[in-house]
């Protein structure tokens, strides 16, 4: 049921990612990172709207984070594994 959620709608570009002192392009691929990785991870058969609610925290987690630029991909595979793993907890907080 995933084929439902649009990624495409979720990802973003340099211009919406606010001023992060030159990593602006480096920002926006981190966070469109994450939603990839979630999206092939999430199970097929996943509800569409569970999807989208933690599709939508990659935003309320990490556009504030200083860290985001210095992330490697193996990092990001480990949250968007921790969130999919914890994904009750995660939207219970976002409720």
């Amino acid at each position: 049921m995933k084929e439902f959620v649009v990624i495409h709608d979720f990802l973003v570009s340099e211009a919406v990612v606010g001023d992060w002192e030159g990593d602006e392009e480096t920002v926006a691929e981190k966070i469109n990172e994450f939603y990839h990785t979630i999206y092939q991870m999430a199970e097929d058969d996943i509800n569409p709207e569970q999807l989208i609610a933690l599709l939508e925290l990659v935003w309320e987690h990490w556009i504030g984070n200083e860290d985001l630029p210095e992330l490697e991909y193996d990092d990001i595979y480990d949250w968007c594994q921790h969130l999919l793993d914890n994904r009750e907890q995660y939207l219970e907080q976002q409720n």
